[in-house]
C-alpha cells in the first residue's frame, strides 16, 4: 500500500471525500452568489447614474433659460440692457461664495447622509 491509497481509504472511512466534494460546490456556489450580486449591484448603480445625468443637464438646460429669462425681465427696469444680466450673476456669485465658504460643513453633512444610507443598507 502506498500513501495515495491509504490516504484514500481514510478518507473513505471517515466519509471526509463527501465532505470535501460538499465543501468545495458550497464556495464555488457561493463565489457564483456573490458575482451575480455584484453585477446586479453595478447595472442598478449605473442605471442610477443614467438617471441622474439626465436629470441634472435638464436642470441646467432649465436654469439656462431661466437665468436668461430673468435678466430679460430685470433689464425693463434698468435703462442699460446689461444690468439684468450682472444682477443675475451677482445672485449666482452670491450662491458660489456661499457654498464656498461653507463648503466644509456642507461636505461633513454629505458624507454623514451618505454613511447613513450605507449603514441603513448594510442591516
Amino acid at each position: 500500500m502506498n500513501a495515495d491509497s491509504i490516504k484514500e481509504s481514510v478518507f473513505k472511512f471517515l466519509k471526509l471525500d463527501n465532505l470535501i466534494a460538499n465543501l468545495s460546490g458550497y464556495v464555488e456556489t457561493k463565489a457564483e452568489l456573490i458575482k451575480m450580486e455584484i453585477r446586479e449591484d453595478m447595472a442598478r448603480i449605473l442605471s442610477q447614474g443614467i438617471v441622474v445625468i439626465t436629470m441634472i443637464f435638464f436642470a441646467l438646460i432649465f436654469l439656462l433659460f431661466f437665468s436668461i429669462g430673468l435678466a430679460h425681465l430685470i433689464n425693463t427696469f434698468f435703462t442699460y440692457s446689461f444690468a439684468g444680466y450682472f444682477i443675475v450673476s451677482a445672485i449666482y456669485l452670491i450662491a458660489f461664495l456661499g457654498f464656498f465658504v461653507f463648503r466644509k460643513t456642507i461636505l461633513k453633512n454629505f458624507e454623514n447622509y451618505f454613511k447613513e444610507i450605507i449603514k441603513r443598507k448594510e442591516k
